[in-house]
């Protein structure tokens, strides 16, 4: 594939995105163009990742293939407004933010494009990203198989309708806050018992990783799979029943039930 794939944003999804994409080696990091405010931020991108980067956000747009909006929510009035008269008659925009449904993207831009909107998180990083994909109507099939095969290179896809957006935000685009906490906390209680902060981080996360592998792997009730850990009278039951006792669950589902509130808000 050598198509140019720009990103107009380095910041952290842009960074894990494009990063998640290089390391694939599906598209060679000299077909990748970075554009940011912050020099420091566009070091960071060539240093670690290889990209070309610039300053020029038009730059970026001129040369793009499919372009990544990887700004904050608020910034894409103004980005939109100085590039939308630049950027290729076929281009794929591929928007991230919350918050910017598929038509005030179309409106902002002002003329009908395609349009990718998804909604992806951090572990693009390490190729094990989660991304809800919503293509508006001029995207043809085809098309919409390149894009996922450039999204499936730093982890899985599913397409969805748009108005499921907001509550795959909250179990996927900021849900990867939750689980650092988890693991944080586990990592906390480890270390009280008496193990070394690397170590405790490690039997944490590889628990995570290996069990979230289980659930996608096994096609098991995840109620299922936590049965099969706790044996009579054992030490995990214990463990579950405070975790019960202090609302572990409940606060999940409060967690994520304002997540959404929140993205619903952002969106009106």
């Amino acid at each position: 594939m050598e198509k140019t794939i720009g990103f107009i944003g380095a910041g952290n999804m842009g960074y894990a995105i494009g990063g998640g994409i290089i390391s694939s080696g599906l598209i060679a990091k000299e077909n990748i163009i970075f554009s940011d405010a912050s020099d420091e931020r566009l070091k960071k991108v060539h240093e670690e990742l290889g990209a070309k980067t610039c300053n020029s956000n038009v730059l970026v747009a001129n040369e793009s293939d499919i372009l990544f909006l990887s700004v904050k929510p608020d910034m894409y009035p103004t980005v939109i407004e100085e590039i939308k008269d630049y950027v290729k008659k076929d281009v794929i925009i591929i928007t991230i933010a919350a918050g910017v449904k598929l038509e005030k993207s179309r409106a902002l831009f002002g003329k009908d494009l395609k349009i990718v909107r998804i909604m992806p998180n951090t572990p693009a990083l390490v190729k094990e990203s989660m991304s809800a994909v919503m293509p508006n109507e001029f995207i043809s099939k085809e098309e919409l198989d390149k894009v996922l095969v450039i999204l499936n290179s730093f982890g899985k896809t599913e397409v969805v309708s748009e108005k499921l957006i907001d509550g795959v935000i909250a179990v996927s685009g900021s849900s990867p806050a939750y689980v650092f906490m988890m693991i944080e906390a586990m990592g906390d209680a480890a270390v009280a018992s008496g193990l070394d902060r690397k170590r405790a981080y490690k039997f944490a996360a590889q628990a995570v990783l290996g069990s979230a592998k289980m659930v996608l792997e096994t096609g098991m009730h995840p109620g299922e799979l936590k049965d099969m850990v706790c044996s009579p009278k054992g030490t995990t039951i214990e463990a579950v029943k405070k975790l019960e006792e202090y609302g572990f669950r409940s606060a999940l589902i409060k967690a994520m039930e304002a997540c959404e509130k929140k993205s619903k808000e952002m969106s009106k």
